[in-house]
């Protein structure tokens, strides 16, 4: 094959592989930006510094952005890591209801790097109602295939069965969040942006884009108006207990009658998926279960201390409704980034425009914080936003200054080769269904299988439970590193 045809067949399966996960792009780190789509040279996209040149400058080839790639094998990684060890190590879990930890970040990794990949797949928009209708089918079947993992079918490791009551489906997951936050973020970059503005200065930067900014921020006062200002009433919830042979239903009563409490019972957020959706059809297992009032292990789960409060068992979703609205507003962060990217061709420029974000941003979360809005990864408060979407914007700008400025790539390869096939590895390694097919063949009893004797044989090395566990994690991760590997050799990308 020559290098311009497969330059054409790199570029074709970029263009089709644009959904949330595996939202491949076309990135060219030079002066111009053009390309071509259906036999039509798109208009070009001049710098910000220099209009002129467009007359002078010859297209560029298509190119991968090495660093997002890295980046979201990156965040595969960490969702990885955080899943399999926080019941070994606490700490790396998710924070209980109030606070960050590790795990925390890792949801808004993935929807930065959504918001920064649809920037540079929609930056030239030759059919509008095209672009949607291709919008529109992949957030189904990102949204049907999050169903499908994250619904209650795959029951995972713990549990060697399948199937799930479809009067208890989980509706919301981390896909679907993912999927919504890809579909606003699209729509509003194919609609919401004025294509007629040359963009030679900052002013028409503005201009170029304020409709958009406009549509983010009232995203953002829907959400605080319904958080702070939605009356929550008092409510129930059933709880089933096995008592003797039988299933016994306890309804338990939760007292709210309050307004803009963000607590674990009495939150809006909350109120509005057990409206819409059914306590049936949410998370059964919340974060909120290893709060000090609900496990006498807290920060990690364990039996319920004396006289702890009912709404312990409650559900409650931490990918719901109202929340990932909020969430959105990570991937339209993304998505100012992939316009940097896209608008200005010098590597210093992008390098101090996004630090200088970041910093903003992460500035603007902590004093929300200091001025009463908590971090909460559940509620995806405002702060919370603030702060790990200014941390996604660093990760990434020195993700982007090591492997796309100083080229130095050969030790992140592996992570780059998760970040081009991040979907499936998701689906297999992060939902468990790769481990789960494994333990599938055991030896005469179910805990008698290969990923349980490795992990035991592990935890014997190292004479730890905790560090073996550890230790069988990272295994985990440098095997799917190289499994997506083996699929980059071969040509092979999961889309959809």
């Amino acid at each position: 094959m020559s290098i311009e045809n497969q330059n054409q067949t790199e570029a074709s399966i970029a263009e089709e592989q644009g959904a949330p996960l595996l939202l491949h792009h076309h990135d060219h780190s030079s002066i111009l930006i053009s390309q071509q789509n259906e036999q039509e040279e798109e208009d070009t996209i001049v710098p910000l510094q220099d209009k002129h040149k467009a007359a002078s400058t010859k297209a560029i080839p298509n190119q991968r952005l090495a660093s997002l790639d890295v980046f979201r094998g990156l965040t595969v990684a960490l969702m990885i890591l955080v899943d399999d060890v926080g019941g070994a190590f606490p700490s790396l879990n998710h924070s209980p209801w109030f606070g960050v930890t590790l795990a925390d970040f890792v949801m808004p990794f993935f929807l930065f790097g959504v918001g920064v990949s649809i920037g540079l797949v929609f930056k030239n928009v030759s059919s509008k109602p095209n672009a949607t209708k291709k919008v529109i089918i992949r957030t189904i079947k990102l949204f049907v295939l999050g169903l499908l993992l994250q619904g209650g079918y795959f029951h995972g490791r713990g549990d060697l069965t399948y199937g799930v009551d479809l009067c208890k489906i989980r509706w919301l997951g981390v896909l679907q969040r993912i999927s919504i936050g890809y579909f606003l973020g699209s729509l509003s970059e194919i609609w919401l942006v004025n294509n007629n503005v040359l963009v030679d200065s900052p002013v028409a930067f503005v201009r170029k884009y304020c409709i958009q900014w406009t549509f983010s921020l009232l995203l953002c006062l829907v959400y605080l108006c319904l958080l702070y200002g939605l009356y929550v009433p008092n409510w129930t919830f059933e709880q089933s207990n096995l008592v003797w042979s039988s299933r016994v239903s306890i309804i338990q009563d939760v007292h709210c009658e309050v307004r803009g409490n963000l607590d674990p019972p009495c939150n809006a957020v909350g109120f509005i998926d057990r409206l819409i959706l059914g306590e049936h059809h949410l998370y059964q297992r919340p974060v909120y279960q290893r709060t000090k009032e609900c496990s006498v292990n807290s920060p990690d789960y364990g039996p319920l201390p004396p006289n702890s409060p009912g709404w312990c068992l409650a559900p409650f979703d931490p990918e719901g409704i109202l929340s990932s609205l909020m969430a959105a507003i990570t991937c339209f962060i993304g998505l100012h980034f992939g316009h940097i990217l896209v608008l200005l061709q010098d590597h210093k420029q992008r390098v101090f425009l996004w630090s200088t974000f970041s910093f903003c941003l992460l500035l603007m979360g902590y004093i929300l914080e200091i001025l009463g809005i908590p971090l909460s990864k559940a509620l995806y408060t405002l702060s919370y936003m603030f702060i790990t979407a200014g941390a996604s914007g660093l990760v990434l700008t020195a993700i982007y200054y090591i492997v796309d400025i100083e080229k130095f790539r050969k030790p992140t390869v592996l992570l780059q080769w998760m970040g081009m096939n991040a979907l499936i590895v998701y689906a297999l390694a992060a939902c468990e269904i790769f481990p789960a097919v494994i333990q599938g063949f055991y030896w005469r009893s179910p805990e008698n299988n290969l990923v349980n004797a490795t992990e035991a044989l592990l935890q014997t090395i190292f004479h730890s439970e905790k560090w073996g566990t550890m230790a069988f994690v990272i295994l985990q991760i440098l095997f799917w590193c190289l499994f997506a590997g083996f699929l980059h050799k071969k040509g092979i990308y999961i889309k959809l």
